[in-house]
């Protein structure tokens, strides 16, 4: 079951860094989510992997899966939590670039053009990277209509992504964590 304040406690405890940060967008804060620490981490991970999986909700799709290396553990969390619920969830990574060798493919894991899937990341800011995970799972074939967050530290999230016809939803927002957001 997803605990909401338990993972604003672990965020707390486990992820959040003060100090001067540059982030991926290249804007500069006071404080770092660092969410692999909550990613890596079995009960964090299983309480994020409920938490997504609630708001997946009854509309499952064929598969969830994000750009590599932050979606990586979220999505393997997922699909473990779901197969425990008696659910058939598939995964899948995308590439920030191209393999040069093998199969040459920028997505990875068995999903098949037409598949309906979710992106999962850690950290929104600006969603840069969010969106070129769903560009390019797009350009394999697949069909991407929602994204789904641990944290959501932008100011408009929602808005970026409509304009790419995707669902956004967050488990938290920065505000939910009561720290000076600068950014």
């Amino acid at each position: 079951m997803y605990d909401r304040q338990k993972l604003i406690e672990l965020v707390h405890e486990k992820a959040l860094e003060f100090g001067d940060f540059t982030l991926a967008s290249g804007q500069k804060a006071s404080f770092y989510l660092d969410c692999r620490r909550l990613t890596l981490d079995g009960q964090a991970a299983n309480l994020i992997a409920e938490g997504i999986l609630e708001l997946i909700n009854e509309d499952t799709p064929d598969a969830v899966g994000g750009m590599a290396i932050g979606a990586d553990p979220i999505t393997a969390a997922v699909i473990t939590r779901a197969w425990q619920r008696g659910h058939d969830l598939r995964g899948f990574i995308v590439r920030k670039e191209a393999k040069v060798h093998g199969t040459g493919k920028q997505v990875e894991g068995p999903v098949a053009t037409g598949d309906r899937v979710v992106i999962l990341e850690d950290v929104i800011t600006t969603g840069g990277s969010s969106l070129k995970a769903i560009q390019h799972a797009r350009d394999f074939g697949l069909i991407v209509d929602r994204l789904i967050t641990i944290v959501d530290r932008g100011e408009n999230s929602a808005a970026v992504f409509k304009q790419v016809e995707v669902d956004f939803k967050a488990l938290l927002h920065v505000n939910d964590l009561k720290i000076a957001a600068d950014n």
